[in-house]
This record gives structure tokens, C-alpha cells and sequence, in this order.
């Protein structure tokens, strides 16, 4: 479904990303992990279209979208969620999600006539969106005023109503207490088993060796391994990568 093919983000004299190859086959789960500013958002921006490849590839069905702007990208199928939470404060949690279906309804509607109300079968969509993430509660209340995991679960709704082929998870666990953590592990699962495929990016490795199918490692924005939890667990590099050398420690 997604290949990266030798990708390169430089800025400057950083090489943030360094000739990745990444492939990410359709209803899969990969994982892609590393220590703190080793590339993996950099990836995620990369392939939604928020910064420009310096040289490369990214092959999505089939088609190089390299030199496509976001937004088209969303209307091909692809969603993300941020790092750092990025919901529209000042709209209530129902307006948030309707805000994304909005993106995946190719305007088929009126903007107004679906502000004011649209198609009883997009509300109810979005109604069912709330319930799976807890949060039908909330649906008039301001997304600013929210805790902060229900923010996170909302930003993941969000991305979930843009009806996604393909879901880029940038630290969803962030902040989030161990139970929040289980639940969040779940709606993971459920989501590969309505058909969505899922590039995760994630510091809770537990969570990441738990869901994920297979897992690609970065350091220093170079790819330096892939390959099934166990294995990747067991690789020395990666244990270095984390842990520094003996001699280091």
C-alpha cells in the first residue's frame, strides 16, 4: 500500500532522514520506533505532505504523491494524528468530527447544507465514531475544555471520520495512564479488523510489541532494522540504539 523508497529529508546540514525504504502492506500493523529525534515524525510528515522530500520516493497504491499537497493525500485515503494534539479548540467535539468527514465526503454536499445538518446517515456516523471512543458525553462540548486523554481520543476520532485506507499514529499514547493505554490498544485492533492499515509511531514499546505485526527501528534517520517484534527485541543494534554500550553505560 505505502513505499518509501530511499527517502531523504535534510534541513540544512541535518540529515533528519537519510535514505529510508520503508514498505507498509495493506492491513498491516508496523511500527516504526527509535530514541528521541531519530526521524520517525519526520517520516510521518514526509508522507502527508507537510514537508517537501529532499530526494526519493512515496509510492502510495501505486502512485507517487511526493508532489501532492496534504489535502489531497487526505482525499486519497491517508489520516494522522499529531504528536502534539492539534484539535479545533473553539468547536465542540460533534463540529471537530464532522470537520474531518467533511474532507472524505469529496463535497458531495453543500458546505452549508452540511453545516446546518447534511445526511442523517453521516450524523449517525459520527454519533457511532463518539461511542467507540467514549466520548458521546462530551459531543457539545468545547474540544479546549476536554482532559486531556479525552483530547487525545478526540484527535484520534478526528482522523478515524476522515475514513482512512491508511492511519499515521504519531505517539498516541502520549500521557496517557495504563489504562487508557489498554483501551487505546484495543481500538488499535479493531481498527486492522475493519480494514485499515496503521503506520504506528510510538515511545510505549509494550504497547508497540503488543499490536504491531512488524517493526522498523530508526537512528539518526537511517533505518537500522525491521522485522517481527520478537526479532526486533533480540536485535543488538537495536538494544545499542536504546541502551548505548556497555562501555557507555
Amino acid at each position: 500500500m505505502l513505499d518509501l523508497q530511499a527517502v531523504s529529508k535534510h534541513f540544512g546540514g541535518v540529515r533528519a532522514v537519510d535514505g529510508v525504504d520503508l514498505t507498509v502492506a495493506r492491513g498491516q500493523i508496523l511500527g516504526l520506533i527509535g530514541p528521541n529525534g531519530s526521524g520517525k515524525s519526520t517520516i510521518v510528515n514526509l508522507i502527508c505532505g507537510l514537508f517537501p522530500l529532499t530526494s526519493g520516493r512515496i509510492v502510495y497504491n501505486g502512485a507517487d504523491i511526493a508532489d501532492l499537497p496534504p489535502h489531497a493525500r487526505v482525499t486519497m485515503g491517508i489520516a494522522r494524528t499529531f504528536q502534539n494534539i492539534r484539535l479545533f479548540g473553539q468547536l465542540t467535539v460533534w463540529q471537530n468530527l464532522w470537520v474531518a468527514q467533511n474532507s472524505s465526503e469529496q463535497r458531495k454536499q453543500n458546505f452549508l447544507k452540511r453545516w446546518l445538518g447534511g445526511s442523517r446517515s453521516a450524523r449517525e456516523e459520527i454519533d457511532r465514531t463518539l461511542e467507540f471512543f467514549d466520548l458521546a458525553h462530551k459531543r457539545d462540548e468545547l474540544a479546549g475544555n476536554l482532559a486531556f486523554g479525552e483530547q487525545r481520543r478526540l484527535e484520534f476520532a478526528r482522523a478515524l471520520s476522515a475514513k482512512p485506507a491508511l492511519l499515521l499514529l504519531d505517539e498516541p499514547a502520549a500521557g496517557m495512564n495504563a489504562e487508557e493505554i489498554d483501551q487505546l490498544d484495543g481500538r488499535i485492533r479493531r481498527m486492522r479488523q475493519d480494514g485499515i492499515t496503521v503506520l504506528l509511531i510510538e515511545h510505549h514499546v509494550e504497547l508497540v510489541m503488543s499490536v504491531a505485526d512488524r517493526i522498523a527501528v530508526l537512528n539518526f534517520g537511517q533505518k537500522i532494522a525491521e522485522g517481527t517484534p520478537a526479532a526486533v527485541q533480540a536485535n543488538p543494534v537495536v538494544r545499542e540504539a536504546y541502551l548505548g554500550t556497555a562501555a557507555a553505560a
